[in-house]
């Protein structure tokens, strides 16, 4: 029987619940489509594979992600005040629709490197965005049952 190591192919299930066993549900795969994703490649955060790692097909699992294992913690430094005319539509106004508070916002930095973040609040001058991980500061408590552990097919 295959063990998840390096370059298996994994499909499972999982419950995914903000910080304990009782806490607030986030994610779930059963019911539906599992998760399927190539093992120690980068597909996935490092603290939920080292988790996995030795287990087999069949196998259950329940463990507690601390935010270092996970997305980080939630730094001060990744909430910045960004100038309102960054937020200039093609015909050169300022697209009020992007400036929602709680709306996602997709933006380049000076290289051209795309970062996710999250309307905080806007002012006549700046919009305060935060680009932490929407998870960082979290503690993350996955469950759930390894459905396939495979060699990669070359096909992935």
């Amino acid at each position: 029987m295959a063990v998840i190591d390096t370059n298996m192919v994994v499909t499972l299930h999982y419950t995914l619940r903000d910080g304990s066993s009782e806490g607030r549900q986030i994610e779930d795969t059963f019911g539906g489509a599992p998760l399927t994703f190539n093992f120690g490649v980068g597909q996935m955060i490092h603290g939920f594979e080292a988790h996995l790692k030795g287990k087999s097909s069949g196998d259950t699992y329940a463990f507690v992600l601390t935010p270092e294992e996970a997305y980080g913690e939630h730094k001060e430094k990744s909430i910045v005040d960004v100038p309102l005319s960054n937020f200039k539509g093609a015909d050169g106004n300022i697209d009020q629709k992007a400036i929602t508070i709680g709306q996602p916002v997709r933006m380049k930095n000076q290289n051209g490197q795309s970062f996710q973040g999250l309307i905080l609040e806007a002012n006549e001058t700046s919009v305060k965005v935060d680009f932490n991980h929407p998870m960082a500061g979290r503690s993350l408590h996955f469950t759930g049952k390894i459905l396939e552990v495979k060699e990669e097919d070359g096909l992935n």
